[in-house]
């Protein structure tokens, strides 16, 4: 059991991504209504079988409160494509401050891209333009859902029907 289960709000907002296990118990314990399967896949016990869920909803409104996406190197690259947002590059990837700290830059989603080591390096204590660099996109805080729909894209199509794809692009 390896795919996972995407989870909504009773007003059909994204709220967690969880197990098949953890899927089947609140379908059992009827506190979802499956939305969608996976088409092929079965879940099998002893004595019976059942689908394989892709997305439930919560048969009750829960007030989730809103904690962003967590600023890890990960996300950071998963943001960036794995790539230099200088030149394009896809080795030696490090974590770049665009205004650098030195200059009053700080550690958040709009100040952080991925570079490779050898633009990094170049850069300096300096930003992008006074180097004469051009950042190929312009770093932005994702959301939740920017994530799901990457993931939805790579392992789970069953997803993107609950997903509003043109809502999670980057502006």
């Amino acid at each position: 059991m390896e795919k996972k289960v995407l989870v909504l709000n009773l007003d059909h907002t994204p709220i967690a991504v969880v197990t098949v296990q953890k899927a089947m118990v609140l379908s059992v314990l009827e506190k979802v209504s499956v939305l969608a399967d996976y088409q092929f896949l079965r879940v099998r016990t002893v004595t019976r079988e059942f689908k394989y869920p892709a997305v439930v909803r919560l048969d009750e409104y829960k007030n989730v409160p809103y904690r962003g996406v967590l600023l890890t190197r990960s996300n950071l690259f998963k943001r960036d494509n794995n790539e230099c947002q200088y030149c394009g590059s896809q080795r030696h990837l490090t974590v770049d401050h665009v205004v650098p700290r030195s200059k009053g830059g700080d550690s958040s989603w709009t100040n952080l891209i991925t570079a490779c080591h050898r633009c990094n390096v170049h850069k300096g204590d300096k930003t992008p333009e006074e180097v004469g660099f051009f950042i190929r996109r312009k770093p932005f805080k994702p959301s939740l859902s920017y994530f799901l729909v990457e993931y939805a894209e790579k392992n789970a199509e069953e997803w993107i029907p609950f997903l509003d794809l043109k809502a999670y692009q980057p502006s």
